[in-house]
């Protein structure tokens, strides 16, 4: 049974101007692994939280210096502060406090299960890979049509050179559109987009990388 994979390789007309030979390793994966890849969304989503609720503890409240009123003789349960967790208004007993800890990990070989996972999943379906990305000048709107040429008509991710600057210009400003480096892509970016549109180099380097 043969190692590789062979998919289309498409310029920005849409012309199919070769093909291009990927490990099935990567890119041919029939298992859905979904634990590896819920474990990578997670660690993504719980390592971008930001522990930024507080709540105000019995001593940061304002006021409640004096006692509301005498120990005895009012009838009234016994109070020594405004400040009181039993008050409104007052102190929080058990509520977060600004410096929360919500950083998960998982390991190299399960994120690299995962990747695989994903880019299987796209190779099967919403995988394009174009031959290059050479824009004369910056226009959304005529990268807009280059995307329509190949199809990616849906949610893309596109794998940029941050150094190609027409490209990441003329794409940043397409709703449906959200850019990577190939060194900066993860399991959510691939999961959350119907489309992905990389370049013959790069989806060799992101192979590479999970060999």
């Amino acid at each position: 049974m043969a190692d590789t994979i062979t998919l289309p390789v498409v310029n920005l007309q849409g012309t199919k101007t070769g093909d291009v030979k990927l490990s099935k390793e990567v890119f041919g994966l029939t298992e859905k692994n979904e634990q590896a890849v819920h474990d990578a969304v997670f660690t993504q989503m719980s390592n971008a939280r930001q522990a930024t609720a507080k709540t105000k503890k019995r001593h940061e409240v304002a006021g409640g210096g004096k006692k509301p009123w005498k120990q005895k003789g009012t009838g009234r349960a016994r109070a020594g502060s405004s400040r009181s967790p039993l008050w409104v208004g007052g102190g929080k007993v058990f509520g977060p406090d600004g410096n929360q800890n919500y950083t998960v990990s998982q390991n190299k070989k399960q994120h690299a299960l995962a990747m695989k996972t994903v880019l299987s999943q796209k190779a099967a379906k919403g995988l394009i890979v174009v031959d290059e990305f050479k824009l004369e000048k910056i226009s959304c709107k005529d990268f807009k049509k280059d995307l329509e040429n190949i199809k990616s008509v849906g949610k893309t991710l596109l794998v940029v050179d941050p150094a190609n600057v027409n490209l990441v210009k003329s794409a940043s400003n397409l709703s449906n559109v959200e850019l990577r480096a190939v060194n900066n892509i993860s399991v959510y970016d691939i999961l959350n987009a119907e489309y992905l549109v990389i370049a013959k180099e790069d989806v060799k380097t992101l192979e590479g990388g999970l060999k």
